[in-house]
């Protein structure tokens, strides 16, 4: 299996800063071929967010850079170790930010997003609202939203098109920074071939359609990278076109 990728983040039309960050990664290795990406939406006063989002970026990067490469090319990966490996980020992350916050009197954060690809399985890991889709011949979320209206919706005290309008939309259970404790979801499935794996920041979906999205990065409307990138610049237009007033990010990774 190979892959391509690409990706897309903009200030918005409101916003002095871009609090979201991204990385993506695409490595050869003695085992198989592996795609990491990442996506996290900070949240703080002046760039504290953005302070935030880059700091887990980087510890994830470096983790994958440095230990997944090593574990990858020893043989030695496990999905244990990798979910021993993430949570240990999250909790160092969530108390090294915390600590700054309370030092500093202000209140940061940030979602956080990661799929890890490698030998036909995804592997991800999430907190917050930022979201993961995967793209074939249907359109499926493989992440839940851990906000307060999503938990309202899965309770039965709201529906689905009531959470879309409801102010406290945007309200998060827990993030990475702002939380005394954080319980990252770990989910893993089978990788499929032809597919687009898309990691978006809550801005990027508030305004478009999931056939929209579909018409444009879905895996029979890209076989290539420029393809994908078109895809991503686009939709963030529209999405801005739309008045969207958070900053808009999209990762999409493609195997085939």
């Amino acid at each position: 299996m190979d892959f391509t990728a690409s990706y897309n983040t903009d200030i918005g039309i409101k916003k002095n800063t871009n609090q979201d960050s991204l990385a993506v990664r695409i490595i050869d290795t003695p085992t198989g071929k592996a795609a990491f990406a990442i996506i996290c939406d900070g949240m703080g006063g002046l760039a504290k967010g953005e302070l935030a989002s880059k700091e887990v970026i980087f510890a994830f990067c470096e983790w994958f850079d440095k230990i997944f490469v090593r574990d990858a090319c020893k043989g030695t990966f496990t999905m244990r170790g990798l979910h021993e490996d993430w949570d240990r980020i999250i909790q160092i992350m969530n108390q090294r930010l915390g600590n700054y916050g309370a030092e500093n009197n202000l209140m940061l954060g940030t979602t956080v997003s990661a799929i890890l690809i490698y030998k036909n399985e995804y592997y991800i890991v999430h907190v917050g609202d930022s979201r993961i889709y995967e793209l074939t011949n249907e359109f499926k979320k493989l992440t839940k939203d851990q906000t307060f209206v999503a938990r309202e919706v899965a309770m039965g005290r709201m529906t689905e098109e009531q959470a879309k309008v409801d102010p406290r939309r945007s309200v998060l259970l827990q993030c990475v920074g702002a939380s005394s404790v954080v319980q990252p979801d770990f989910i893993k499935g089978e990788v499929k071939d032809n597919a687009v794996y898309l990691l978006c920041s809550d801005g990027f979906r508030h305004q478009i359609s999931e056939e929209e999205i579909m018409d444009k990065l879905g895996p029979d409307a890209t076989s290539s990278s420029e393809e994908l990138q078109y895809g991503c610049v686009y939709l963030t237009e529209l999405v801005k076109n739309r008045k969207e007033t958070d900053n808009i990010s999209v990762v999409v990774v493609k195997t085939f």
